[in-house]
């Protein structure tokens, strides 16, 4: 999982620096809106998965 984590902050991290080297906008919405998206995303994954292991 760590390694997982590493590798997707390193990616994103070289998008970023390509994006500003030919000068386009960043491909993420703003800091807060992103990270309570993506949270939203995962909770939403978990309760389903939580859901369908009680349901079989």
């Amino acid at each position: 999982m760590v390694k997982e984590a590493i590798l997707a902050l390193m990616a994103g991290i070289f998008i970023g620096v390509v994006f500003k080297l030919i000068k386009l906008p960043l491909p993420a919405p703003p800091v807060l809106a992103g990270v309570l998206g993506v949270a939203g995303v995962y909770i939403g994954g978990k309760i389903i998965e939580m859901l369908f292991m009680r349901v079989q």
